[in-house]
């Protein structure tokens, strides 16, 4: 039996997992992320972990396969990123830092590529060879696997779906720079953001004006519950997501969309609501298209982390 180590890097914790070569995760665990000093202590922190847990574990680097790595930024060549603002780096070569530190072949990916591979390979995507996931939380991420291979552009900014157009008229500014990103709109602030603002001017009665301090979740609630306004906010959502997919559809033809992500937790509503949208943007065939929801949580990135290592 040979090992993989996946590692998910993140602006607070480290996720590590050793995974069997046949995809079984057999042991996973947590490292703080120490970003200062401009993160210069991160890549030796995962070394230090790897080899602590081989010693422990009686691995030799005959048994270990490889190290893949989720990183929060763009990765070119499963190896190097420009910056990664969370972490405080500027441009790191990830993969031959970690693979000089441990003796072993490492790759790299985006994060948000990485939960992509995580549940195509063991997830809710593993009967599917091409899909698209998008992650809804504090931001909106995504993947574009298409045929198993990582779509990721010349730059890595493939499958940055959260920063597409989805409203050109809405001069909010987006973090990223620009204005009418998805992200704006299907974060979890974002729904809230413009819950606040439609409440202000909705005059009929809703539990939300109850509520001091709105939540995502609370709006969820109040849609399956039967409050209209709330199902006009979780619709609207749905108009978004679905005309996101539709370009996306008709761009990379994928089999599939994975919707993960803490907003995923709402369910079947959610899906729902995309689905009542999704046909309007797009046409034949790609009207087809499922969507379901991620099944591996938090644990998606170092999944697909673990399965570069694997192609």
């Amino acid at each position: 039996m040979k090992y993989i180590y996946g590692i998910d890097i993140g602006g607070t914790t480290i996720k590590m997992g050793l995974f069997a070569e046949d995809g079984t995760l057999k042991e996973k665990w947590e490292i703080k992320t120490r970003t200062e000093d401009n993160g210069k202590n991160i890549i030796s922190d995962i070394a230090t972990a790897v080899k602590d847990h081989m010693k422990e574990n009686d691995l030799t680097r005959e048994d270990v396969i490889g190290i893949g790595a989720g990183v929060p930024g763009a990765v070119l060549e499963f190896a190097r990123v420009n910056e990664c603002v969370n972490l405080g780096w500027g441009s790191v070569d990830v993969a031959g830092e970690l693979s000089k530190l441990t003796g072993c072949p490492v790759k790299a990916t985006n994060d948000a590529n990485a939960a992509a591979l995580g549940e195509i390979w063991m997830g809710a995507a593993a009967k599917y060879n091409s899909a698209v996931m998008i992650t809804l939380g504090t931001g909106v991420g995504g993947g574009i696997i298409i045929d198993g291979k990582i779509v990721d552009g010349s730059r890595g900014y493939g499958g940055e779906i959260g920063h597409m157009t989805v409203d050109p008229f809405d001069d909010r500014v987006c973090n990223c720079g620009k204005t009418g990103c998805l992200e704006l709109y299907a974060s979890a602030t974002g729904i809230v953001y413009e819950t606040k603002k439609a409440l202000k001017k909705y005059e009929k009665s809703t539990t939300l004006k109850d509520i001091t301090e709105v939540t995502s979740k609370d709006i969820f609630d109040a849609a399956k519950a039967g409050d209209e306004f709330a199902a006009t906010q979780v619709d609207n959502l749905g108009k978004k997501l679905a005309l996101a997919a539709g370009n996306i559809a008709l761009m990379v033809d994928p089999e599939v969309f994975v919707i993960g992500g803490g907003v995923s937790k709402a369910g079947q509503i959610l899906l729902d609501a995309i689905n009542a949208h999704y046909k309007t943007y797009t046409f034949g065939k790609a009207q087809e298209t499922k969507f379901v929801l991620a099944t591996l949580g938090n644990d998606a990135g170092i999944y697909g982390a673990a399965s570069l290592m694997l192609s």
